[in-house]
């Protein structure tokens, strides 16, 4: 048990993502998607009090950046749709959950002893998933999922060829493991072709972490420039105070 507890945070938000999306499935009302959304916020809170200031920062940040890209890739760009047609109140604070998961993941015992096997290990999975993806799948019945294999090549880059590799391993098995329940439980669909490109896409997609890792990217960039903006304020320095003329000396005579 002492060997597993460093793990109960991951293994307890990979649990609580499936059974979020399994209620929300289940039950398919508006009301109970919003007590979801709070749930999920008051799990945020909790998580991001196990965060160092920055990432903490950094977390609260990715629930505004997350919800701009919804608002994109839902209702302007229409890759996704969720059943009710808006942006559940659970997505955004579950970005930040899936930031948390990634941002985490390097403090585990196995990955910080194996870091390589760790990244290597996540890639080779997502590489079989989008390869099975356009041959296997398809005779199988499922559809073609093109775009999956379209974005395998970029998760590779932001897994192998940056600092934040591991970051970006452990958000593939988040996303992995929320779009897979998501989309078996009916909560969203993918398009059968990716508007504007036309290109066959899976439901979900194989690599759409890719599309995670983009978006944590931009939450990391805009915590690091908020903080260096806070810390030039803080060494700027205060503006002098004039001098106060001296009194005019009265003559008794």
């Amino acid at each position: 048990m002492a060997a597993l507890r460093p793990y109960g945070m991951h293994a307890f938000l990979l649990a609580y993502t499936v059974v979020l999306l399994f209620v929300d499935g289940r039950f398919a009302a508006r009301g109970v998607q919003a007590a979801l959304g709070l749930l999920t916020f008051a799990v945020l809170v909790v998580c991001v009090t196990r965060l160092e200031g920055r990432q903490r920062l950094a977390a609260l940040i990715c629930v505004p950046v997350a919800t701009l890209f919804e608002v994109f890739g839902s209702l302007i760009w229409g890759g996704y749709h969720y059943r009710f047609g808006n942006i559940p109140l659970y997505v955004p604070p579950g970005h930040a959950l899936v930031y948390v998961f990634g941002i985490t993941a390097a403090a585990l015992p196995f990955v910080r002893r194996r870091p390589q096997v760790f990244r290597g290990g996540v890639l080779a999975v997502a590489a079989a998933w989008a390869v099975a993806g356009v041959t296997i799948f398809p005779l199988t019945g499922h559809r073609s999922d093109v775009v999956g294999l379209t974005l395998l090549p970029l998760l590779a880059v932001c897994i192998l060829r940056t600092r934040r590799g591991t970051m970006f391993a452990a958000i593939f098995i988040a996303v992995a493991t929320l779009e897979i329940a998501g989309t078996l439980a009916g909560d969203w669909t993918w398009e059968a072709h990716a508007p504007w490109s036309g290109m066959p896409s899976g439901n979900p997609p194989s690599a759409i972490a890719a599309g995670y890792a983009v978006i944590d990217g931009t939450v990391v960039l805009v915590a690091e420039a908020a903080l260096f903006a806070l810390l030039r304020l803080r060494r700027r320095p205060a503006p002098a105070t004039p001098a106060t003329p001296a009194e005019p000396a009265v003559s008794l005579s």
